[in-house]
């Protein structure tokens, strides 16, 4: 069985010297993208609580994010993804959304 310290070479405090400023930057933007989103007006077609499926998969994984459980990473990445294994008929677009539409979602 292994450790935290078995499984990180870095220490944290080096990670913070490192990476604070980076993640403290992103953090910024992330409250200002929120910010923003708090004070447009909504959008025809949103969803349940008049969100867009993309946003509330941005609150679900900053759920995520703020709880101590294992596998953070892995967790995000779940909420985001689509969780399907048969192909679809048809694209809905050409391009990817960044976040899974369930097909109850309605259309924005």
């Amino acid at each position: 069985m292994s450790t935290r310290s078995d499984c990180c070479a870095a220490d944290r405090r080096r990670l913070i010297d490192e990476y604070y400023l980076e993640n403290r930057a992103r953090l910024l933007d992330l409250a200002a993208f929120l910010d923003r989103l708090d004070r447009a007006e909504p959008a025809f077609g949103s969803g349940p609580n008049g969100e867009d499926f993309r946003v509330q998969a941005l609150r679900e994984g900053l759920q995520i994010l703020l709880d101590k459980g294992p596998n953070r990473v892995a967790r995000i990445h779940g909420v985001l993804s689509d969780p399907t294994r048969e192909p679809v008929t048809e694209a809905a677009g050409k391009g990817a959304s960044g976040a899974y539409r369930p097909l109850t979602a309605e259309v924005a």
